[in-house]
């Protein structure tokens, strides 16, 4: 089944397109698409990936999916939330973010912290009932980055299970443990159901 995935990231695509392949679905990004990137006005996770994946199928005709996801900090009330992929403005910068991310903390800061994913799925542009699905992985900020894979705030988000930086994990076991993983297999098993 084609699916347009409304993103046009490419490493999201292929973390996505390696927890899905095995039900058969060919992942169709966006951009490939001639479709523009949706807005995001939303405070909300949940608002903004069904914006986005609405806006995704109304342009292609196709059903869609999309995902919306980021770092929430305890010590900064949930920042960057919503806000991660443009925390420290346009153009977006991984390395800006993580910049800010450490100057926020600043020294001796409480430095629990969660990565969201929340997964949209819809049939149509109208779907009535999308589903919904989401995903929470739980770790700390370090002072500095540590490690080369992944994307985002991976080099600072430290998996106590595994004694590594999100980074520093393979990509098969990322996409294991990972909120998009946990938020996938939710919606993968809502699917199977419907």
């Amino acid at each position: 089944m084609k699916i347009v995935l409304a993103s046009n990231n490419a490493k999201k695509l292929k973390e996505l397109d390696a927890i899905l392949a095995p039900l058969g679905w060919e992942l169709i990004p966006q951009d490939a698409l001639g479709v523009s990137e949706a807005d995001e006005p939303h405070v909300t996770f949940v608002e903004n990936a069904l914006a986005k994946a609405r806006h995704a199928a109304r342009a292609t005709g196709l059903p869609a999916l999309a995902d919306d996801s980021g770092l929430c900090v305890d010590a900064l009330g949930g920042a960057p939330g919503v806000q991660s992929a443009r925390y420290a403005g346009e153009p977006k910068s991984d390395a800006r973010n993580n910049e800010k991310l450490l100057a926020a903390l600043g020294e001796g800061c409480q430095r629990a912290a969660h990565f969201v994913s929340v997964i949209v799925f819809v049939r149509h542009a109208d779907d009535p009932q999308p589903l919904i699905a989401e995903g929470e992985w739980h770790g700390e900020i370090l002072p500095a980055a540590r490690g080369d894979n992944g994307f985002g705030y991976d080099p600072l988000f430290y998996v106590a299970e595994f004694d590594k930086t999100a980074a520093e994990l393979d990509a098969t076991t990322k996409n294991g443990i990972s909120h998009r993983a946990q938020a996938l297999q939710s919606l993968v098993a809502r699917l199977k159901r419907n």
